[in-house]
């Protein structure tokens, strides 16, 4: 598990909802303590690198798959390992997502894996988050039930600093970024493992 550095100082954590093409939105956020400093709609790999270093963030949570599945050497490999144990805990708690082998997802599957190791040589610890997993467990509507219940949602559980104007894709990168900020402290919970792919979610509130 990543430690925060100095826990008494307010620590930033980075979200990113990354888009699978530099052609479409890529959401950022920096979240330093409970408010959103920083947000953004970006594209180039360079444009969130930037952001990145611009933040100095303790942690960087994005949202894309940052591994392949056992068995799988690469995307480009025909064999029939679709699943991590990450994806197969997803399934078993009846949380929608996408197989990161299919369609589309194999684009943002090689740009998240890119982009980790390019952050990780850089000395950002990197985590993968699922913003829509997230906001089931915190109880809250995903998105695509409507922005401006989301942002309430999102506000509803302590965050401020978020504008009325922010995009979907900024606001997954504030939920990543929160989902962050709970596995600094010992409140989120880690699905599958580090070596094969974990899925950083909340723990479920009681």
């Amino acid at each position: 598990m990543v430690k925060a550095r100095g826990e008494k100082r307010t620590f930033v954590i980075v979200g990113i909802d990354l888009a699978g093409s530099p052609h479409r939105n890529t959401g950022v956020c920096a979240l330093r303590g409970m408010t959103a400093t920083s947000s953004d709609t970006l594209h180039t790999d360079q444009e969130i690198l930037d952001f990145v270093e611009r933040m100095e963030p303790e942690l960087v949570a994005i949202d894309a798959p940052l591994s392949l599945p056992p068995g799988r050497k690469s995307l480009e490999e025909r064999n029939a390992e679709h699943f991590r144990p990450s994806d197969r805990e997803l399934m078993k708690r009846g949380i929608r997502f996408f197989p990161i082998t299919l369609g589309p997802m194999r684009m943002l599957t090689a740009r998240g894996i890119r982009l980790k190791k390019i952050l990780t040589r850089r000395g950002y610890p990197v985590i993968e988050i699922y913003p829509g997993a997230a906001q089931d467990i915190f109880g809250i509507p995903r998105k695509q039930h409507g922005l401006a219940k989301l942002l309430r949602g999102l506000e509803r559980l302590g965050l401020r600093g978020l504008r009325k104007e922010m995009n979907g894709d900024e606001l997954d990168a504030v939920t990543g970024a929160l989902v962050g900020r709970l596995y600094l402290k010992g409140k989120a919970e880690v699905l599958g493992d580090f070596k094969t792919g974990a899925i950083i979610v909340p723990k479920r509130m009681r």
